[in-house]
């Protein structure tokens, strides 16, 4: 049974190398091979990768960090568009405890301290289902540094009311009286969006998830428990 690792694609250098070394790690940790591919920006796409396999049996784990609209309509096409009779598909990576715990390692490897305020700073999204997602990391995390966590949006729109960008939520913050204030990167690679978190005004940001333990260890999980779904005739169905 194959893998495929599905990200949004970007035009960073190094986020498409930290896609390739996500792979690459779950390879080394599955004793598998772990393909690559993408439904924007770049290829390969999902349907080249799955109609090059030939049928054989699939696995395929989205890399994204909600299951907003890439995850639950863009991705069930391309799987229908290749023809593939035998995919598995995964839900996407978050929400999940685990993605909490790495953004808490993050901040703490960025100098965060506890009693300085956070916000938790998501690349953006429109769709309601996904925000809903976001909200329950954003508590998990909250649980996690001790406070009450503040949601903001590298790339907000006007479909994502209530939601503002980062430098705006961290000036809202600050005025309220926090003497330091961090900003966790809810975001899986470097790229545009990562470079706006640091131009926020924040005191500290904290690098992207990338390979943290716990990225790496959810994604092997997703794979893991739907080959065994697959195996015993049980479908892994997004979102579930």
């Amino acid at each position: 049974m194959g893998t495929l690792l599905v990200a949004h694609g970007t035009r960073s250098e190094h986020g498409v190398a930290m896609v390739g070394d996500l792979a690459a790690a779950m390879s080394a940790r599955l004793a598998e091979t772990v393909r690559v591919a993408f439904v924007d920006v770049l290829g390969p796409t999902p349907s080249e990768v799955l109609t090059a396999l030939d049928h054989e049996p699939t696995v395929v784990v989205p890399a994204f960090l909600s299951s907003g609209f890439h995850v639950r309509h863009d991705l069930p096409r391309e799987v229908a568009e290749s023809g593939h009779r035998a995919v598995t598909v995964t839900p996407a990576l978050g929400p999940s405890p685990e993605l909490a715990r790495a953004m808490l390692g993050r901040l703490l490897e960025s100098g965060w301290q506890r009693g300085d305020a956070v916000v938790m700073a998501a690349a953006g999204t429109r769709d309601v289902h996904a925000q809903g997602e976001l909200r329950r990391t954003a508590a998990a995390l909250s649980a996690l540094v001790g406070s009450r966590v503040s949601i903001a949006f590298a790339a907000p729109s006007q479909q994502s009311e209530g939601y503002p960008s980062v430098p705006e939520v961290v000036a809202r913050v600050r005025s309220n009286g926090a003497p330091s204030v961090a900003v966790a990167s809810y975001l899986l690679a470097e790229g545009l969006f990562q470079q706006r978190l640091r131009d926020s005004g924040a005191d500290v940001v904290a690098e992207p998830l990338g390979l943290h333990p716990s990225v790496v260890r959810l994604a092997c999980l997703r794979r893991s428990h739907a080959g065994l779904a697959a195996s015993t005739g049980v479908d892994a169905v997004v979102g579930r």
